[in-house]
């Protein structure tokens, strides 16, 4: 049961949510309590990565580069530098991520016919043959994640889930924003 309990302070008006041992499934840090949502998020984020990977395991797949495939499949052939903004990703990162789907087989480069510096990353037949199930997996972690939400909490868990993703892509386009974009 969440509890709450009067700011460090003592003011009453003032609260902070308190997870007591029976609903938590980790030790809630007591620096982390100026950000619960943050925290929770984090969790989310570690937990549903974990079983993303659990599932994409069987496919050859590590979690994020079923999404790469998945604009590969869905749009055909895309330059590098094209998937880092569909990722919202950086360089480095997509660099990595379609080396080891190349070293898997999964995407082979071809060279761009309209850019003689670039090439293109393009799914291979291996990959096609795993679109099936990544989507089954995709509807698997689906269910596991909202198990027990009614279509209402489905949605609303959906349209805050957004709203808290805009708040942060708004603070990163606010030179204003006291995060230092290098670190």
């Amino acid at each position: 049961m969440t509890q709450l309990t009067p700011d460090a302070g003592g003011a009453p008006e003032v609260t902070r949510p308190v997870v007591t041992q029976q609903e938590a499934t980790v030790v809630f840090p007591a620096a982390a309590g100026g950000g619960p949502v943050s925290h929770a998020i984090f969790r989310l984020a570690r937990l549903h990565r974990m079983f993303a990977g659990q599932l994409l395991r069987r496919t050859g797949l590590h979690p994020g580069q079923e999404l790469v495939m998945m604009h590969l499949w869905e749009r055909g052939p895309q330059r590098q530098i094209d998937l880092v903004r569909l990722m919202d990703s950086d360089a480095a990162t997509m660099t990595r991520t379609v080396r080891r789907l190349e070293q898997s087989g999964f995407v082979r480069r071809r060279p761009s016919p309209t850019d003689k510096r670039a090439s293109l990353i393009e799914p291979t037949a291996a990959s096609h043959a795993l679109r099936r199930q990544v989507e089954e997996i995709w509807t698997q972690l689906e269910d596991i994640s909202t198990a027990g939400l009614t279509d209402g909490e489905r949605a609303a868990a959906l349209h805050t889930l957004e709203r808290l993703e805009r708040n942060l892509v708004e603070a990163a386009a606010d030179p204003a924003c006291p995060v230092d974009a290098e670190s």
